[in-house]
C-alpha cells in the first residue's frame, strides 16, 4: 500500500495552483488573440502611417498632497528641474507646478489644499504609470539615488525601474531610447 504524504489541504492547494495556472494561460492566449485582431484592424505600417495631429505632450498633471515634499523628490532625487510654480487658475490657493523631464516635455502637479482627495488609486480611466526615458548612465546614477533615499524599486529587464512617488503614483525610469520598448520600435 502506497502512503501519500500529502494531506487534503496540500492536495487542494496544488489543485488550486494548477487551476490558476490554466486560467492564466487561457487569459494570455485570449489576450494575444485580441491583440492580433486589433493590430490587423488598426495598426498601419510605419511607412504608410499618417503624421500625428499633435506636436507632443505638453504636460501630464498629477496630484500632490505636499508641494515641498514633491519638489524635494522630483528635483532632489530624480533631478528633474522645477521650471515654474504658479497658482492653479481653477482652485484658489492651489499650486500648479512643473518639472522638466527632457525633450521639451513637462511633468506637472496640482495640490488641492482643504480637499480630501484620498490616497492614490489605479482605476479605469486613471493613471497606471508615467515612464520617463533616461540615458543608461543616468539610469544607473538615479537607481543608486533612489535606493539611498529608501525608495522601494522593482527592476525589469535591466532597463526599467518601477517605483512610487511620495503620494503613491507609479513611475518608471526606462533606459531605452524614446520610441523603443525593450529593444522593439514602438514609434
Amino acid at each position: 500500500m502506497s502512503i501519500d504524504s500529502n494531506g487534503p489541504a496540500e492536495t487542494s492547494e496544488r489543485a488550486a495552483r494548477g487551476e490558476s495556472e490554466r486560467a492564466e494561460s487561457e487569459r494570455a492566449a485570449r489576450g494575444e488573440s485580441e491583440r492580433e485582431r486589433l493590430r490587423g484592424l488598426h495598426l498601419q505600417p510605419a511607412e504608410s502611417r499618417p503624421t500625428s495631429s499633435a506636436r507632443g505632450l505638453h504636460h501630464t498633471a498629477l496630484i500632490s498632497s505636499d508641494v515641498e515634499r514633491t519638489i524635494e523628490f522630483y528635483q532632489g532625487v530624480l533631478e528633474f528641474p522645477l521650471t515654474e510654480l504658479i497658482e492653479n487658475r481653477d482652485y484658489p490657493g492651489s499650486s500648479h507646478f512643473f518639472f522638466d523631464i527632457g525633450n521639451g516635455n513637462l511633468l506637472a502637479f496640482f495640490d488641492f489644499p482643504g480637499l480630501d482627495v484620498g490616497p492614490y488609486a489605479e482605476v479605469l480611466g486613471g493613471l497606471h504609470h508615467v515612464a520617463v526615458s533616461v540615458e543608461q548612465e543616468r539610469w544607473d546614477h538615479l537607481r543608486v539615488k533612489l535606493i539611498d533615499a529608501g525608495v522601494e524599486l522593482v527592476e525589469h529587464s535591466e532597463v526599467s525601474l518601477y517605483f512610487r512617488d511620495p503620494d503613491g503614483a507609479r513611475l518608471e525610469l526606462i533606459a531605452d531610447p524614446l520610441g523603443e520598448m525593450y529593444g522593439q520600435h514602438v514609434l
